[in-house]
């Protein structure tokens, strides 16, 4: 018994590292970088090995992880469809439960889907559908807390695709992308304690951060980018952004007091944190369609090109001068996340690699195909599994675990 007591001791330290949670979109930062550490890159040629795969149904949503339960959205493919809501066990990927709700398809210029990333907190699952439905569910059972229909109880419009964003947990606040420059319910009740404006919102999750002692969040709005206060809704500065057909997807990349975003066929932009100004000596040509990069060491590694297009490239960037410091093409628009030092990229048709952060040049340690058809959603890394998924819906879960 002493041994085991022993041993159960000495392991701590590396099952606490590799029991690292991804309870929302982009992580637990909100910054694309996991905590984990202790996964493999030495895989066999054929490989990492596959521990199960499921389908989740058509969509773009990423997947979320938290106290071993995997949390995935998808649409059946039908016009008159529905979405749902899955909870799987995120080791064997069994089915715990799940929760379908009637949604369109959406398909206007791409397939449609469930779009929309759910947020684990506190025992609950929230989420927000594209037509303004929102839930909150108790992870343990599915069953749901509280329910509302946030498109006509707030009298706001609803963007041309649909609501996409993510709940933010900020203490005992949701702050959702919904209206103008957002909206915060209360996440015990679900009871709305501010609203800024009725206009449509943008795709984006919204990012937080301090600015002067003041817990803020960076929004992109319809036509522009704002710093809005968590506390009581106040917008700090506000600053002209438009994308192409008004898609402002891209969550803002915050570091060093500045943002960066970018979107649908336009230049990324680089703002000052405090008012909006633009940062000065920063120029680049690189657009950011969906995924937004993660910084590490002063770099933003991040995808260029119109999604669908041969010109897709990732790039490393200079984060202070927005350089382009190497662009490697053959990947199309794909997505990423960085976890211990590296670079998890999933490439638009479905290649996995772990890149070296490496600003002198592209630098695979590992690489695989693991996935088919149109890959633009963000894999996920949690307990020693990455989690990977495509547009009609295959989810895969392959084992990194150990090095």
């Amino acid at each position: 018994m002493r041994r085991r007591v022993a041993l159960a001791v000495l392991l701590a330290p590396l099952l606490s590292s590799l029991a690292a949670d991804w309870p929302m979109f982009r992580g637990p930062e909100v910054n694309g970088i996991s905590r984990e550490s202790g996964w493999s890159t030495t895989w066999p040629k054929d490989g990492p090995p596959v521990r199960w795969r499921a389908k989740v149904g058509l969509g773009f949503s990423t997947v979320v992880v938290s106290g071993g339960k995997l949390i995935a959205t998808g649409h059946d493919g039908r016009a008159r469809g529905r979405d749902t809501v899955w909870c799987l066990d995120a080791a064997t990927g069994k089915e715990l439960w799940k929760h379908p709700y009637a949604a369109p398809l959406g398909n206007k210029y791409f397939e449609g889907g469930a779009t929309g990333t759910p947020t684990i907190d506190g025992g609950r699952v929230y989420h927000l559908a594209r037509e303004g439905d929102f839930f909150c569910f108790e992870l343990a059972t599915g069953q749901v807390v509280y329910q509302r229909q946030l498109a006509k109880e707030l009298g706001v419009e609803v963007p041309e695709w649909g609501f996409a964003s993510s709940p933010l947990v900020q203490g005992d606040l949701l702050i959702l992308n919904v209206g103008s420059h957002g909206t915060a319910l209360d996440k015990a009740t679900g009871k709305t304690v501010w609203q800024n404006g009725k206009g449509p919102a943008a795709y984006a999750t919204p990012v937080p951060f301090e600015l002067d002692g003041a817990r803020c969040v960076a929004l992109l709005g319809h036509r522009d980018v704002a710093v809005v206060e968590v506390a009581g809704g106040k917008v700090r500065w506000r600053t002209k952004f438009e994308t192409g057909y008004d898609t402002s997807a891209t969550a803002p990349v915050l570091h060093d007091g500045a943002l960066v975003v970018g979107g649908y066929n336009v230049p990324a932009v680089k703002l000052n944190l405090r008012d909006g100004s633009p940062a000065a000596g920063w120029k680049t040509d690189t657009r950011i369609h969906f995924n937004n990069g993660v910084v590490l060491g002063g770099h933003l590694y991040t995808f260029h090109g119109e999604a669908g297009k041969a010109e897709g490239e990732l790039r490393c960037l200079d984060w202070g001068t927005g350089a382009t410091r190497w662009a490697q093409k053959g990947l199309g628009v794909g997505s990423l996340l960085a976890a211990d030092g590296k670079l998890i990229v999933l490439s638009e048709a479905g290649e996995l690699l772990v890149l070296a952060a490496n600003p002198q040049k592209f630098e695979p340690l590992a690489r695989a195909h693991v996935l088919g058809r149109k890959c633009w959603i963000s894999p996920v890394l949690a307990g020693g599994r990455l989690f990977l998924r495509n547009v009609p819906g295959d989810l895969v879960c392959v084992e990194v675990g150990g090095r």
